[in-house]
């Protein structure tokens, strides 16, 4: 069976949780779906680069979903979800997806 990218994994767990929290309206529910990705991506960070990169990265997504609230404020919410997404994905596909 074919790997799935954590740089995948990581952006479909954003932009997926907040696109179940808002058109649920059930932040938990969006949240879940945020967290269920972050610890699949988490593991295959882990396996693929080590613990230090997958701490790294595991608080790069954690300060990322908290850093799209504020620049919602300036750019919107779905724009700031895509690009905080962006950035994640980038990082992991730089720190772990090229090297497997």
């Amino acid at each position: 069976m074919a790997r799935i990218p954590t740089a995948a994994v990581a952006a479909a767990g954003l932009v997926g949780g907040y696109a179940v929290a808002r058109y649920t309206r059930k932040r938990p529910l969006g949240g879940a779906v945020l967290a269920a990705a972050g610890v699949l991506a988490a593991k295959g960070w882990r396996e693929q680069a080590g613990t230090p990169t997958a701490a790294a990265l595991t608080g790069l997504y954690t300060i990322a979903f908290g850093a799209s609230h504020p620049l919602a404020k300036k750019i919107g919410a779905w724009p700031s979800v895509l690009t905080v997404a962006g950035t994640v994905a980038a990082a992991s596909y730089s720190l772990a997806d090229r090297k497997a």
